[in-house]
């Protein structure tokens, strides 16, 4: 299986005060930090290696995470430096620890989905990205991809178009070449990426059947408290 970067330096302006001092990867969420129910998912899903990409409050998700040997991976880590990169800045600062081919994950989202099959599809389709994504209808969040037979037709976080029915469901594959245009230590937004490479038919996509979750929110945590509560077994 391949790698898998998690994405998890911002601020987390959205959640202050909880993250004036605690990043947002260790919130507590069903009685534990929120990476250690991610790290969890993973080994499930048979990755044996992950990358955080951390900044802000870094050195607080190393220690709690260590090398990765308690959750059966092997962690490595990549940090921002002396200012935050943005999220394509930050996963160009850790290409050599990720290799040719690679999973992307928020920090801050919970995945429930098959990533072997989303590995499967990432190199039958043949272009230097994927990203999964799921109908939403503006239901979790404001859409942002226009996806028609089969096809992912424009990804846009911005777009006021009445026909973004889907919406990224917070993993994707890439390749090293997806992100070559830019110059290590830019400061880079990934949604940027990833739109360029929709316009120019080059960004796959694979539709996931089920919701994702996520900690960007009060209302999220309340409902990944609820989901992962129910699906823990009982002390």
């Amino acid at each position: 299986m391949l790698p898998v970067a998690i994405l998890a330096g911002g601020f987390a302006t959205r959640l202050q005060p909880l993250t004036e001092r605690t990043p947002k990867s260790l919130l507590p969420v069903a009685g534990r930090p929120f990476l250690f129910h991610q790290l969890d998912l993973l080994r499930q899903e048979g990755v044996s290696r992950v990358v955080l990409c951390i900044g802000h409050l870094g050195e607080q998700i190393q220690a709690a995470a260590g090398d990765g040997g308690r959750f059966g991976l092997a962690i490595a880590y990549s940090f921002d430096g002396d200012r935050l990169l943005g999220t394509g800045g930050a996963l160009k600062r850790a290409l050599p620890l990720l290799g040719d081919d690679f999973f992307v994950m928020n920090g801050d989202s919970y995945l429930p989905c098959s990533f072997a099959r989303l590995q499967c599809a990432y190199f039958a389709a043949q272009q230097p990205a994927l990203m999964a994504i799921v109908r939403n209808d503006n239901r979790w969040d404001r859409s942002n991809v226009v996806f028609k037979d089969g096809r992912l037709i424009e990804y846009d976080k911005h777009s006021q178009r009445s026909d973004l029915s889907h919406i990224d469901f917070g993993v994707s594959v890439f390749s090293r070449a997806a992100l070559s245009g830019f110059a290590e230590n830019s400061v880079v937004d990934l949604a940027g990426i990833c739109r360029e490479l929709s316009l120019q038919g080059r960004l796959a996509a694979y539709e996931v059947l089920q919701r994702f979750y996520e900690i960007g929110s009060p209302q999220g945590i309340a409902e990944t408290e609820r989901y992962l509560s129910q699906r823990l077994p009982a002390a």
